[in-house]
């Protein structure tokens, strides 16, 4: 049976391989999200693995938010344009526009600027960034067969989710050559952005119009006359996502899961800078990069395993089982404080956490209708990194400066249980149709799942 599995998986792999525009789309991905990784590890050893610093909880939950919370502002907007524009357009342009803030950025760091034009700089490249991953996700569709859609976000996030582990073990790497210095962290930031420009060079080779939107959609009108649309457009999405269970319910889990793994990350660095190895920066550089490995690997794995699992389980029940396996894991392994045990939960909690992601995103791409894709995908990646930031700081107020926290551990491992049976109670199908949304938006009800189901 597992024979089985694999061989089908691998069929499946090949058969969104053979699609040339995937393939095209695919390596605008990996690229882009390398560099992703590179610039994230590049503002993470400014804050954390600098030599002359000494981070506490609540500058890392600062430094969270930087990283994760300007997509959440400007999401919903955001959204309402990648309804609206050329998507392939928006891979094209937000290269340069990304490497110019990155060069701005890289010059505060060499001055050793630490105040509020760092942060604009960095909120700005973060939310360029957000814009261009939900672009990609919302185009996903339009370059792969609807019954493989599980196997290709599998591959696409999974892969490029690898790629920016590796571009970050690369920027620990690079900061470590330079000495854990502000000069350090500005050429590893330099570094990604030569992998933005890149990504932009990649997406130049996609037809204008491949990833839509339709011309429908697509008016030749003047920025503020899109802006005057956001409102209402984003009244009409926010409604049509609350009235479909399944998308409803897929939001939520994302949510509690990002809320949740936030202050584990955030606790984590702070045990190997302050806890493990407090005075070498170097050598808890050294291991946080092992860390990363092993949680990279984590991450791919969930690739292997959540297709041909949401073939023998509906995806309903693989993301509730996810999150009972965070909680399990976080509840035991974790209030070791090992370092050895340490690695063992990266690769879980990534395994997990990709296995919601590869469930929820494609729940999303099956029962929300195209015009309404790039809003609610908006929508996903603002709950997303608002619960990531959020659930940082909120348990960063009462993490330990060294981050042994065991009462902080067992709470969130609590919520993690608690989150499952949220999500499996309220993404059930119900015995009638959810309002205005007919048979079709009940979870794991729609047409495209159950063609998808009988073509498996």
């Amino acid at each position: 049976m597992t024979e089985g599995r694999r061989s089908r998986f691998g069929a499946d792999l090949k058969a969104i391989l053979a699609e040339r525009d995937f393939r095209k789309l695919f390596g605008t991905r990996l690229v882009s999200q390398t560099g992703d990784g590179i610039i994230t590890a590049a503002v993470g050893t400014y804050v954390f693995f600098n030599a002359s610093t000494f981070p506490t909880p609540l500058a890392g939950a600062a430094a969270f938010a930087v990283l994760y919370l300007p997509y959440s502002l400007i999401g919903p907007f955001a959204g309402v344009l990648i309804d609206r524009w050329s998507r392939r357009q928006i891979l094209v342009w937000t290269a340069p526009i990304r490497a110019a803030i990155i060069v701005v950025t890289a010059a505060l760091m060499v001055a050793n600027n630490r105040g509020v034009p760092l942060y604009i700089a960095v909120l700005a490249v973060s939310g360029v960034t957000r814009f261009l991953l939900s672009a990609l996700s919302v185009a996903l569709p339009h370059v792969t067969p609807a019954h493989k859609l599980v196997v290709a976000n599998a591959v696409s996030d999974t892969v490029g989710g690898v790629m920016s582990a590796l571009g970050g073990i690369v920027a620990l790497g690079l900061n470590a050559a330079t000495g854990d210095t502000e000069r350090g962290a500005a050429v590893t930031m330099l570094v990604g952005g030569g992998c933005y420009l890149a990504a932009g060079l990649a997406a130049t080779i996609m037809p204008k119009d491949l990833l839509g939107p339709g011309q429908a959609r697509r008016r030749a009108v003047r920025l503020a006359d899109d802006l005057t649309q956001v409102a209402s457009e984003l009244r009409a999405g926010a409604a049509y996502v609350l009235k479909r269970r399944g998308p409803r319910a897929a939001l939520g889990a994302t949510a509690a899961y990002s809320f949740l793994f936030g202050p584990l990350f955030l606790m984590t660095v702070l045990l190997y800078r302050n806890y493990f190895y407090p005075g070498h920066v170097t050598v808890a550089e050294g291991h946080v990069g092992t860390l990363a490995v092993f949680s990279a690997v984590g991450y791919g794995c969930a690739a292997l395993i959540t297709p041909p699992a949401t073939r023998r389980l509906s995806k309903q029940a693989w993301i509730t089982l996810m999150l009972v396996v965070a909680a399990v894991v976080t509840g035991t392994i974790a209030e070791t404080f090992n370092q050895v045990a340490y690695m063992l939960i990266g690769f879980l909690m990534y395994l997990a956490r990709q296995s919601v992601a590869i469930s929820a995103v494609t729940i999303l791409q099956e029962d929300v209708e195209d015009t309404y894709r790039g809003r609610v995908f908006a929508f996903y990646d603002m709950v997303f990194n608002a619960a990531y930031a959020i659930g940082a700081a909120l348990f960063g107020a009462f993490m330990a400066s060294d981050g042994k926290s065991p009462v902080v551990v067992a709470v969130i491992a609590v919520c993690f249980l608690l989150a499952a049976i949220a999500y499996w109670l309220s993404a059930r199908p119900s015995a009638s149709a959810d309002s205005d949304g007919g048979p079709a938006d009940s979870a794991g009800g729609s047409p495209t799942v159950e063609a998808q189901r009988s073509s498996s």
